[in-house]
């Protein structure tokens, strides 16, 4: 692992622990003023800072309580100013509805280092489906890897 490998796993583990306790300043912390944030809820794209940090706020707002946050398969690739980083995400948590939730998410993070700091410039979020039903992968009981 290179030291810029190193570097963007920190800065990914900052973002896990920011979300995880819904500490929406810390998490802002980490992405650029010129973010690009693709989500699976509308509008699906949500571009620049302040667009950015109400998505993250609504998604806080809808959890009665902690995120649960495990990231999986996390595979990153560092040049000397740009990173790319993909994994999977298992979310769970009680939601404010009072069910208790669990989904996995991929995740794709771009990412640029200015100034000696890396920041997050690009995220995309999907949830991957199982084809025969067209419902979104709910972990089973056991070992949580989508089947």
């Amino acid at each position: 692992m290179t030291v810029s490998d190193a570097e963007v796993r920190a800065l990914l583990e900052r973002r896990v622990a920011a979300c995880q306790t819904k500490d929406i300043d810390r998490l802002m912390e980490l992405y650029s003023p010129d973010i690009v944030y693709y989500d699976v809820v509308p509008p699906l794209q949500f571009a620049g800072f302040d667009d950015v940090r109400r998505n993250f706020v609504r998604w806080f707002d809808g959890f009665d309580g902690p995120i649960g946050l495990e990231t999986h398969d996390l595979t990153i690739a560092t040049s000397s100013d740009v990173a790319f980083a993909h994994m999977i995400h298992l979310d769970s948590g009680k939601r404010k509805n009072g069910l208790d939730t669990a989904i996995w998410v991929r995740s794709s993070v771009c990412c640029r280092r200015s100034g000696g700091r890396w920041l997050i410039t690009h995220e995309h979020i999907s949830l991957p489906i199982n084809p025969q039903n067209l419902q979104a992968w709910f972990p089973p009981d056991g070992d949580g890897d989508p089947a």
